[in-house]
């Protein structure tokens, strides 16, 4: 895939907007071109009155590997604090709960990390039944992110929640879907078509009470992912500063098991 092409794509077919990461040789990670492109097209969609679905998906066999190791883990010169730079990190990706339309993760590949935190700021999922899904947080010695700690609870519940924040493991779609993290599973050919599917049928319903009945369900729960992941940035920013996680970052470079000595 050329660089010369847009980072973030939108692709409108009616009143259904396909907003498409768009740098698979780099597994659609979290790079600062991709970050703004992404918070760019998210506010033309918000501006955008006769949309009534949104589906994010990603271009090739990764939905999004979240942050891009060799690079940056905080978006430097966006804040004082070290916490202020790891919120940046994540901010571009949040504004898509701004949206106030539906928006379906069409998540055709594996998600990990911050491209996870991404899914679960989608409404509604579509999972590939064989990806793998998860925050690996814990492996590479640092707090989650993105809201994570916050959003994943409320969706599975807290001993599952704990279990895979815990111990960092992925799970596959289908285990996803049993849980009810996913809306389906399905196999990465069919992941798209269903999660359009989906906004088709969505995008039949009355736009305006489904507006409405989306803002109700998220102020009924309380539900406040931006607040949530301000607090973890700055649990986060304290761990990037720990020797365990320059070994959990260095492990995962080196592909080897991490050694973490606590401290």
């Amino acid at each position: 895939m050329s660089s010369t092409e847009p980072a973030v794509i939108i692709e409108k077919s009616g009143h259904i907007a396909t907003l498409r990461l768009n740098r698979p040789d780099n597994r659609n990670s979290m790079t600062p071109e991709l970050l703004d492109a992404f918070a760019a097209r998210v506010a033309e969609l918000r501006s955008d009155e006769d949309l009534r679905c949104v589906v994010v998906t990603g271009t090739g066999s990764c939905f999004s590997a979240g942050a891009d190791f060799r690079a940056a883990v905080q978006r430097e010169g966006h804040g004082r604090t070290t916490g202020e730079r790891s919120y940046a990190m994540y901010a571009p990706f949040l504004s898509l709960i701004d949206v106030e339309v539906p928006v379906i993760g069409a998540l055709q590949g594996h998600a990990v990390g911050g491209g996870f935190g991404l899914s679960l700021c989608c409404d509604l999922r579509v999972a590939c039944s064989t990806a793998r899904y998860g925050a690996n947080f814990a492996k590479l010695g640092i707090s989650a992110g993105l809201a994570i700690s916050d959003v994943l609870p409320r969706l599975i519940g807290v001993p599952r929640a704990m279990e895979l924040l815990m111990t960092g493991q992925l799970i596959s779609g289908d285990q996803g879907a049993a849980w009810g993290l996913f809306n389906a599973a399905v196999p990465a050919e069919q992941v798209l078509a269903r999660a359009l599917e989906l906004a088709d049928d969505i995008a039949r319903s009355a736009p305006i009470a489904v507006r409405l009945m989306k803002r109700s369900i998220y102020q009924n729960l309380g539900w406040d992912p931006r607040a949530a992941a301000w607090r973890e940035a700055f649990a986060q920013a304290t761990t990037l500063q720990t020797d365990d996680a320059r070994e959990g970052i260095d492990a995962l470079l080196a592909k080897r098991p991490p050694q973490f000595r606590g401290r």
